[in-house]
């Protein structure tokens, strides 16, 4: 007769992550003409557009080195949850949120940068829009495999397939801009700030910082509970050569995205977002073939029918969204780790591209997507942000089902990469 104890730990079943693999040799011509084409963009912004621009293109080349180097992904660490309760990544992205918030509070709370720009949170209505737009977005990027930013560090590391769901995204949030003006007639309970229900910006951070320390403490009870396989660990540089050719560990990341996004913040007065460079580059195309008079959509009346009538590079959005690519191109070439890929198969092509779709209108539905609704949104105090990123997590649920539809698999609780 055995008897046993129960001790309310969770032996650990799998197996223990292997050691990561060296780096392979770095890519210097590949490099080198990602820091031709980086130094071809600045010095067009500076003659064209001025200071503050190329400052936003610089500070997007960081955010993509950053990015690719942490391997920091949005949709893979919402994936990672859901299919086998591996948290490790959602507990960065508590520390990118709390982060950020902290950073963003005096700024906010003052409205003015050192810069002399005018400084505005993303703070956005909650209501059927955002509820439908956020949940398409979660199911998008699953189908996808990338989200926003994800999306374009994919596509500056020569993953090719990913300029599917780029052009998808362009167009989705391109239709989304076309139909925003009916969505916004929908109902919804308005904007809410909480640094206005918490008595201020320090309250309101305050709340902010518990709220994540209480989720990054639930992924740790899921992670007892599910006991999930460690995570495939990635090539990694050794000794100070780790700093320019990776992999950067997630905590390092966070904190990086999140003094670059506090750059954005000061310099263009707003924080870093993706979607809204899409929705003009689809809307100028759109009205160059002659398909459509963005002019005529609501999305462009107002302050921004400045910006559809005005030139790509003086539209912050999208000078960050270039350099992600560009700092994204560098950073794997650095790595050793950028790769084109030549032929993509069909279903996952019809994936990338559907993926992408949804991602877009559902971005534009929602006030942005994982970067200016979910990170913006939460560092500015917005109640939508939270909203977004619960519904992104309903999304997901969707999209892991969703997935072999177009020849992907639905991860196992045995998966380590995922």
């Amino acid at each position: 007769m055995s008897m046993s104890t129960h001790t309310g730990e969770v032996a650990p079943t799998r197996r223990p992550a292997p050691p990561a693999p060296s780096a392979p040799a770095a890519q210097p011509r590949v490099a080198l003409v990602g820091v031709s084409i980086g130094a071809s963009l600045v010095a067009l912004t500076l003659l064209t557009q001025g200071w503050a621009p190329t400052v936003l293109v610089l500070l997007g080349v960081g955010l993509g080195f950053s990015l690719f180097h942490a391997r920091f992904g949005f949709t893979s660490a919402w994936r990672q949850l859901v299919a086998v309760g591996q948290g490790r990544a959602l507990r960065a992205h508590t520390l990118l949120l709390g982060a950020t918030a902290v950073l963003f509070a005096p700024f906010l709370a003052s409205g003015v940068s050192p810069t002399g720009a005018q400084v505005g949170g993303n703070v956005a209505p909650v209501g059927i829009a955002l509820l439908l737009g956020a949940t398409l977005f979660g199911l998008g990027m699953q189908i996808a495999g990338s989200c926003a930013s994800g999306t374009l560090y994919a596509v500056g590391s020569g993953q090719t397939s990913i300029l599917l769901a780029l052009a998808g995204f362009v167009g989705g949030a391109t239709l989304g801009a076309a139909h925003l003006g009916w969505w916004d007639t929908t109902p919804s309970a308005g904007a809410v700030n909480l640094a206005e229900v918490f008595g201020g910006v320090l309250g309101a951070v305050a709340v902010t910082l518990l709220l994540l320390s209480l989720i990054a403490a639930l992924t740790v009870v899921i992670a007892r509970r599910r006991n999930p396989p460690p995570v495939e660990p990635v090539a990694t540089a050794s000794g100070a050569w780790r700093v320019v050719r990776g992999a950067w560990p997630l905590w390092v990341g966070a904190l990086a995205l999140a003094v670059l996004n506090l750059g954005v913040l000061l310099v263009s007065g707003s924080p870093w977002g993706v979607t809204t460079a899409f929705s003009l580059w689809g809307s100028k195309a759109a009205g160059a073939l002659g398909i459509a008079e963005p002019a005529t959509w609501d999305f462009w009346s107002g302050s921004r029918a400045e910006m559809l009538s005005g030139s790509v590079l003086a539209e912050a959005t999208g000078l960050t969204n270039l350099g992600i690519m560009i700092g994204a191109m560098i950073a794997s070439a650095l790595a050793g780790a950028f790769r084109l890929h030549r032929r993509v198969p069909v279903r996952l092509a019809l994936g990338a591209v559907v993926g992408g779709l949804l991602m877009g209108y559902g971005a534009r539905l929602a006030y942005g997507c994982n970067i200016g609704a979910y990170l913006g949104g939460i560092a500015s105090q917005s109640l939508h942000g939270w909203v977004w990123g619960l519904m992104a997590l309903v999304g997901t649920w969707f999209g892991l089902r969703a997935r072999p539809w177009f020849g992907l698999s639905r991860p196992r609780p045995t998966d380590g990469a995922c």
